[in-house]
């Protein structure tokens, strides 16, 4: 009687877009995968503000996931406006999408949305969550045991580390770190906006502001529910708050020292900083090194941002993981071995991450260089 061979064990490391794409693709296909994470549950966190997806990307990765009409249903093709003001207020353009498709464009979608939409096309035993990693041991023939906080392991022929900027499955490819880009957000948010904040609702419009110039600037984002993200873009280390002597749980003292960064800007836009619903919250943008590469290694592979975190600015970073997700599938799919697989899909990741991650330093460099606003005026008109 011939015995079918037994399904790969696959382990995905990270429950962010990518990882959760790579394990519905697989698990679509009839290739179980399991989902390791370490949040205590869905709902442990926030999952961040809202993205756009591209066609030859994120959607493509959504219809591979046969998730493209439940995408639909949530997108907010409206959300692709993009406006860019000077530190006046002065609009400098004001770009409205076209009248389309959601299937057209890059239409917007929240990511806890996002998120929600590709844990619930996964059956309940995906997921493990409360598992943190904290060690990868290789055991041969490209087989690795891993260790989770707390005690628990488990063994895998493939692990997938799609653990985002800090991966503890990268420290077994790669010395590589990230490495602060100069540039530091503080977040803030405004809830019920249209109601409570109408002017600064007004003035962000159904998708993005952007005021960009002294090395800094305010971005303004558009999320359902009516809430607006803002990001308060700083030109500082991540430490300028310890070298200002600020304590960033005292909100008025960090107003202060924002506004102190922002004098002379229009009363106007000050009111992203001082209006705050959510208080301040500290996000230094970190990137890993251009290009990051690592010797094809059995059993071991990397996506998202484990493989090739960049700044948030070119609108690529989760696209580029799912579209990742969705390569390292299919090459687990259709090769015969997973060492194969592996091979064939680096070869393809790392050139396009280079690329990528090439042109979201640039765009980070134009943004938040001394002529930000025209820079990017000029990138957005093709001027």
């Amino acid at each position: 009687m011939r015995t079918e061979p037994a399904p790969p064990r696959i382990a995905v490391i990270g429950a962010g877009p990518g990882g959760l794409t790579c394990a519905r693709v697989l698990r679509r296909h009839g290739v179980p995968a399991t989902v390791y994470d370490l949040d205590a549950s869905r709902a442990a966190r926030g999952q961040g503000g809202t993205l756009d997806m591209h066609p030859e990307s994120g959607q493509y990765a959504l219809a591979e996931a046969g998730l493209t009409e439940e995408f639909r249903a949530l997108a907010r093709p409206e959300g692709q406006r993009m406006r860019l003001v000077g530190r006046d207020g002065r609009i400098l353009l004001d770009a409205v999408p076209p009248e389309a498709d959601t299937a057209e464009g890059n239409p917007e979608i929240d990511r806890g949305q996002l998120r929600d939409l590709l844990l619930d096309s996964l059956g309940p035993d995906t997921v493990r969550w409360g598992h943190r990693l904290t060690r990868v041991e290789p055991l041969g023939d490209g087989n690795h045991r891993l260790h989770f906080a707390g005690g628990a392991t488990t063994e895998a022929d493939l692990v997938i580390g799609a653990d985002g900027a800090w991966s503890t499955v990268r420290a077994a490819l790669s010395d590589a770190v990230p490495v602060h880009t100069g540039v530091t957000f503080v977040e803030a948010g405004l809830d019920d906006a249209d109601a409570r904040h109408p002017r600064l609702a007004g003035l962000t419009g159904d998708g993005t502001l952007m005021a960009l110039a002294d090395r800094q600037g305010l971005i303004a984002q558009r999320n359902s529910g009516g809430h607006i993200r803002v990001y308060v873009a700083l030109s500082a280390d991540e430490d300028w708050h310890r070298r200002a002597g600020l304590d960033l749980t005292d909100s008025t003292a960090v107003r202060d020292a924002l506004l102190a960064r922002f004098a002379g800007w229009s009363p106007e836009l000050l009111g992203f900083i001082t209006d705050t619903d959510t208080g301040y919250v500290h996000r230094p943008l970190y990137a890993l090194p251009v290009p990051h590469t690592w010797p094809t290694t059995p059993g071991l592979t990397l996506l998202g941002d484990a493989a090739h975190l960049m700044p948030p600015f070119s609108g690529v970073g989760a696209n580029l993981a799912m579209l990742d997700a969705t390569d390292l599938a299919h090459a687990v799919l259709t090769h015969p071995t997973l060492t194969q697989a592996v091979t064939a899909y680096e070869k393809t990741l790392f050139p396009r991450a280079t690329e990528a991650a090439e042109g979201a330093s640039e765009a980070l460099t134009d943004a938040f260089g001394p002529d930000g606003a025209a820079r990017v005026l000029a990138h957005m008109t093709g001027t």
